[in-house]
């Protein structure tokens, strides 16, 4: 499958080939979606935490005699229909990670990369590296190219120097940059255009394609 290759003016410089093996299957929807879900339970810290009867505060004397009070008997104020008593089925400390095999997480990554290319979400740019590194001018070539959606995945090289990128696309609203070798399945579903740098796309080749 060929693509028009677009220079940093959004200019056409050029076209690239996208690999079939990566960009141009059958999306399978339900393991995206298990691929998503293990990703977002994966980055949950598990660290929520709620005190028992055992660790709050207080409580180690009956708070009053067993009968003739009126009242109704207690034991200890730290039971969890007191105020400020212990909770019964409250959180604690586990872990949320979900396992998947590997190769049902590299279908779900390329079925996300050719769903993105079906709708050509996709835009490969040459050159970006010598970007001026001014908010004006990546505003400007953003709105110049291709699928100007509201959220822009922008995915530079995995090695080089990429300051130029970052200090002109840090002020921008709904534009992240990542690493070609950070690419996941979050990233690429919750943004509608994906940027794709020509080193870029040779890394993505490299690691999802299908030798």
């Amino acid at each position: 499958m060929k693509v028009t290759v677009y220079d940093t003016k959004a200019a056409e410089a050029g076209t690239e080939e996208l690999d079939d093996s990566i960009f141009m299957i059958e999306p399978n929807v339900p393991v995206m979606h298990q691929a998503h879900v293990r990703q977002q339970a994966n980055g949950r810290l598990g660290t929520h935490d709620t005190k028992t009867r055992s660790d709050v505060r207080g409580g180690g004397r009956k708070p009053w005699r067993q009968k003739g009070t009126g009242r109704a008997r207690h034991g200890s104020t730290r039971s969890p229909i007191w105020r400020s008593g212990g909770v019964v089925f409250g959180p604690h400390p586990r872990s949320y990670t979900k396992k998947m095999p590997k190769k049902m997480r590299q279908l779900a990554i390329r079925s996300a990369l050719s769903a993105k290319a079906a709708s050509e979400q996709i835009v490969i740019v040459s050159g970006l590296e010598e970007l001026e590194p001014r908010t004006r001018v990546m505003r400007e070539l953003l709105e110049g190219l291709p699928a100007n959606e509201r959220r822009t995945l922008i995915v530079i090289g995995k090695d080089g120097n990429w300051e130029a990128v970052y200090r002109a696309a840090g002020n921008l609203d709904n534009v992240k940059i990542i690493r070609a070798g950070y690419v996941n399945i979050h990233d690429v579903l919750t943004h509608e255009r994906l940027l794709l740098t020509t080193e870029a796309l040779e890394t993505i080749h490299d690691l999802w394609g299908v030798n």
